[in-house]
C-alpha cells in the first residue's frame, strides 16, 4: 500500500481543529479570570469596640485582599473606640497595605470614635455617610480614671496642668502626637486631629469634609465608588489614579471564632471567667462527682487563658490573684479566724486592679469591687458559721455523754458497771448504788464513767 502524505496530514486536521477551538475558549476565560481577580473590592465591616479579635480580623482580610489582588479595601466601620493596643496594630497594618484602604463610617447613625478616629486619619481615603460623627479621641481608661475633656473657655492651660495627673499629660501628648503624625502622612487637617484628642471635640460628616479631616461623603457604597473612579492618591510611595467603575463589591464578615474573641477578650469579661473558672474548679474539689461546676468551671478558665494572652496582663496582678483566691480557700479549710482570709481579699483585690498591663485599658472597678465583696461576704459567713460550731453542744463522740442517763446493772459502792445508750460501761460512784438505780453521767476518766445515782424524787 502507497503512503500518501497529503493523507497524513488530513488526518492531524481534526485533532488541530479541536486544539484551536479549546484555547479559543480558554484562553479569553483565562483574560476573564484574571480581569475578575483586579475587578473587586473587599469590603470589610467593624461593628462595635475595638479589640484584639476585630485587629486578627482586619490583618486577615487585607491579606486575603492582597492575594486576591484586589483593587481596593473598604473598611466599613461603625465604633466607639476601643483598646489601644489592637488600634494600633490595625493602623500599622493600613500603613504596610500594598492596597488602598478606604475607611467608610457607616451606615447613616454610625460614628468613628476614638479609636475609630485614629483609624480614619489612617487610611488611604476617609469616607463618611451623611449622618455620621467621629471625634472624642480623647484616650481613657476603662473603668474609670484617665480622659477628662479639657474645656478651654472654663480653664486655661495651666489649670490644666494642675488638675490633671503626669501620666494623664503624658499618653494625651502621645496620642495627640500619634494623630498628628497620622495627619501629615494622609494630607489632612492635623490641628483639628490633635483637638479631638486633647479637647474630645465630633464633627458631622459635613464639617468634616469641610474642614480637610475625611475626602468623601457618600451615601453608600455604590455612591462611594462612583466618587472614588479617577481619585489620585499615594500608596507605597507611589502616585496612582483608582479605577473603581464596575468594580464587584465582595463582602468578607466576620466569622463566629471572631464574633467569640470579642466577647471574651473583654477584660472584664476575661476577668469574670477567669474568676469563674477558679471558683468553679474549687467547688469540684470540694465536691467531688458534682461534674458541673468543674465542668463549667474547666471551660470558663481555657476561655479567660485564651482571652489573656490577647490581652497585655500583668503576671503579678494574675499571680496575686491565684494567691489571693488560694488564701481564700485555705481559709476555707483550715480556719484561721480571719488572717488569711483577710490576707486574701487583699491580694485578690490588688492583683485585680494591675491585671491588665496598659492605660488604656482596665477591668471594670465595679465589677472588682462587686467580686471582692462577694468573696469578703464568703469569709464573714464561713467565720460565723465556724464561731456557731464552736458554741454548739457536741453531739457525737464520747463528750456527748456527759450529761445523759444511764442505769446500773448490779449493786456497788465505788465500781461498777452501767448501761448508756445501750451499751455497757465502767463506772464509779462515791455513794452506794443499787441495780436498776438511774444515774447521771458526771464525766469521763480514760474509759470509766464518773457517775451520781439520782434519788427518787429527781
Amino acid at each position: 500500500m502507497l503512503f500518501s502524505p497529503v493523507n497524513s496530514h488530513l488526518r492531524w486536521a481534526p485533532l488541530l481543529c479541536l486544539m484551536l477551538w479549546i484555547f479559543s475558549i480558554l484562553f479569553p476565560l483565562c483574560l476573564l479570570s484574571a480581569a475578575e481577580e483586579k475587578s473587586s473590592a473587599l469590603v470589610l465591616s467593624i461593628d462595635g469596640t475595638i479589640n484584639p479579635a476585630v485587629s486578627d480580623y482586619l490583618k486577615t482580610g487585607l491579606t486575603r485582599a492582597t492575594e486576591q489582588k484586589a483593587a481596593l479595601v473598604i473598611i466599613r466601620i461603625n465604633t466607639p473606640g476601643g483598646l489601644d493596643a489592637s488600634m494600633r496594630a490595625i493602623i500599622q497594618t493600613i500603613l504596610s497595605s500594598p492596597i488602598p484602604v478606604v475607611t467608610y463610617v457607616s451606615p447613616d447613625g454610625a460614628r468613628a470614635a476614638s479609636a475609630g478616629t485614629y483609624i480614619l486619619y489612617a487610611s488611604h481615603i476617609a469616607a463618611m455617610a451623611p449622618a455620621t460623627n467621629l471625634g472624642a479621641a480623647t484616650p481613657i481608661q476603662i473603668g474609670g480614671g484617665l480622659g477628662r475633656a479639657k474645656d478651654k473657655e472654663n480653664q486655661d492651660a495651666e489649670d490644666s496642668k494642675d488638675h490633671s495627673s503626669a501620666l494623664e499629660r503624658k499618653i494625651i501628648n502621645d496620642a495627640s502626637a500619634y494623630i498628628k503624625a497620622l495627619a501629615d502622612k494622609r494630607n489632612r487637617n492635623g490641628d483639628w486631629a490633635v483637638q479631638a484628642v486633647q479637647e474630645a471635640v465630633s464633627l458631622t460628616a459635613r464639617e468634616a469634609l469641610e474642614l480637610n479631616v475625611i475626602n468623601i461623603v457618600a451615601d453608600d457604597l455604590e455612591d462611594l465608588l462612583n466618587q472614588l473612579d479617577g481619585y489620585p492618591l499615594i500608596v507605597e510611595g507611589e502616585q496612582v489614579s483608582l479605577k473603581t467603575a464596575g468594580l464587584r463589591l465582595e463582602h468578607f464578615e466576620q466569622s463566629w471564632r471572631y464574633k467569640l474573641l470579642g466577647v471574651i477578650s473583654d477584660p472584664t469579661i476575661a476577668y469574670l471567667l477567669l474568676l469563674l473558672g477558679f471558683y468553679g474548679l474549687i467547688y469540684e474539689l470540694a465536691n467531688p462527682g458534682f461534674l458541673l461546676p468543674g465542668v463549667a468551671g474547666g471551660i470558663a478558665l481555657m476561655l479567660a487563658l485564651y482571652a489573656l494572652q490577647l490581652l497585655p496582663v500583668n503576671y503579678s496582678g494574675l499571680a496575686l490573684m491565684i494567691l489571693g483566691i488560694g488564701f481564700l480557700v485555705g481559709e476555707a479549710f483550715m480556719p484561721s479566724f480571719g488572717t488569711l482570709g483577710l490576707g486574701g481579699i487583699i491580694a485578690f483585690a490588688a492583683g485585680s486592679l494591675i491585671l491588665i498591663d496598659d492605660q488604656t485599658m482596665r477591668v471594670s472597678l465595679p465589677a472588682i469591687i462587686g467580686t471582692t465583696a462577694v468573696s469578703a461576704l464568703f469569709i464573714i459567713m464561713l467565720m460565723s458559721r465556724v464561731a456557731m460550731m464552736r458554741r454548739k453542744p457536741v453531739h457525737t463522740g464520747i463528750e456527748a455523754m456527759v450529761g445523759t442517763f444511764g442505769e446500773a446493772r448490779s449493786d456497788f459502792h465505788v465500781s461498777g458497771l452501767v448501761w448508756v445508750n445501750g451499751e455497757s460501761w465502767n463506772a464509779r460512784s462515791s455513794s452506794p448504788v443499787r441495780k436498776g438505780d438511774k444515774v447521771k453521767i458526771l464525766s469521763i476518766s480514760g474509759l470509766e464513767l464518773i457517775i451520781e445515782p439520782l434519788k427518787e424524787d429527781s
